[in-house]
């Protein structure tokens, strides 16, 4: 994570807020539990970041159509736009450390990391 930290450190973002606007971006609006799983952060951990990044200006909250009790979560333009400033150097550190482990080696680490991620006590 130390070189993606040292790219974030330039927006003044963390990794966590960085992997909640990445799983938003690629995979559109959801509600937050689904969001905490998805970016791997504890909801009671994720509900004080989104107020955050609500404040920053970097996403919305909406209440959900369905149950009012839940919100949808949305990246807004200004948290879109610095998804796609680090983009290009997000995806030149992964090409790096492909180029250093390789491909096979890469695909099992994420698989091997999304298995764990799945892993219920």
């Amino acid at each position: 994570m130390g070189p993606i930290r040292e790219m974030l450190a330039e927006s003044g973002i963390n990794e966590q807020k960085w992997r909640v606007l990445r799983v938003l971006d690629e995979e559109g609006p959801m509600e937050q539990t689904a969001l905490a799983r998805r970016a791997c952060l504890l909801l009671s951990s994720l509900t004080r970041i989104l107020k955050t990044m609500e404040g920053e200006g970097l996403l919305l909250r909406t209440p959900d159509r369905a149950d009012r009790r839940k919100s949808i979560v949305s990246v807004t333009e200004k948290g879109r736009n610095l998804i796609h400033t680090h983009l290009p150097q997000a995806e030149q550190i992964f090409q790096r450390l492909q180029a250093r482990y390789g491909v096979e080696k890469m695909e099992r680490l994420l698989d091997l990391l999304e298995e764990l991620h799945g892993f219920d006590p």
